[in-house]
C-alpha cells in the first residue's frame, strides 16, 4: 500500500530562493520532491512549507499564523491516514524577537512530537517521526536580517546537539541536515537548489529503512 509523508517546515521547506526575493525554487529542486523520488514511487509526500514558520512561537509581525504547533492538528487532519512526520524547523525560532534559543526550539520541536503522537488518529497507529536540524545560518551581508543575526549563527549550530537529544528521547529518527547543505551566502539563511534538493535526497534512505520500503 502507498505510503503518505507529511513533509512540515519553513521557507526552506516551501523551497525560497536566496537571491531573489519572492521566487521558490522550481517544484522538482525542492526536498520533499526529492525525497518523493527517492522513495521509488513507493510514496507520497505531501509539502507543507511556510516561510516565517516556527516551531511553537508567535509572530505577531506576520500577516499569517506562524506557529507550528497551532497549525499541526489542523494539517494532521486534512492529510491523514499519515505514515510519517519528518519536521525541520527552527531557523526562524534564532530570531531574537522571537525565541533566539536553540535549546528553547527544541522544547518546541518536543511539543511538536506530542501533538503528533497524541492527535486522535482513526483506527491507526500514529505516524513515525523524523526530526531534522536545518542548516547553519552563515555570515553574509544581506541588510534585511535581524540586528542579532551574529547570535543566530552561534545558536543555530547548537540545533542539531539539542534536537538529538529530544529525537533519543522520544524514540523519533534523527537527521542532521547541516551535513549535507549549507545556506547561501546571498542572505545567509535560504538554500540555492542543490542544497536544498541534498536534503530530500540524504532523507530518502532514512525513511525507506523507517516504514520499510
Amino acid at each position: 500500500m502507498m505510503k503518505t509523508i507529511l513533509a512540515f517546515g519553513d521557507s526552506l521547506t516551501f523551497g525560497t530562493d536566496p537571491v531573489v526575493q519572492g521566487r521558490r525554487h522550481a517544484y522538482e529542486d525542492r526536498w520533499p520532491t526529492r525525497l518523493e523520488a527517492g522513495l521509488g514511487g513507493k510514496a507520497r509526500v505531501i509539502a507543507e512549507g511556510l516561510g516565517g514558520r516556527t516551531t511553537v512561537f508567535d509572530d505577531f509581525a506576520s500577516p499569517s499564523d506562524r506557529n507550528g504547533a497551532r497549525v499541526l492538528p489542523t494539517l494532521l487532519a486534512s492529510h491523514e491516514p499519515l505514515d510519517a512526520v519528518v519536521v525541520m524547523l527552527g531557523t526562524n525560532d534564532m530570531k531574537s524577537h522571537i525565541c533566539g534559543s536553540a535549546f528553547s526550539a527544541a522544547r518546541g520541536m518536543r511539543r511538536l512530537v506530542e501533538i503528533v503522537r497524541t492527535f486522535p488518529w482513526a483506527a491507526m497507529p500514529a505516524p513515525q517521526v523524523v526530526l531534522v536540524s536545518p542548516p547553519h545560518c552563515i555570515e553574509t551581508t544581506s541588510p534585511a536580517l535581524d540586528p542579532n543575526f551574529g547570535q543566530m549563527i552561534a545558536e543555530s549550530r547548537q540545533l542539531a546537539t539539542h534536537y538529538r537529544r529530544v529525537a533519543e528521547e522520544t524514540g523519533c529518527r534523527f537527521f542532521d541536515a547541516a551535513t549535507v547543505s549549507k545556506a547561501s551566502p546571498a542572505d545567509g539563511v535560504h538554500l540555492d537548489a542543490p542544497n536544498t534538493r541534498a536534503i530530500g535526497d540524504a532523507l530518502a534512505p532514512i525513511v525507506k529503512d523507517m516504514l520499510g520500503l
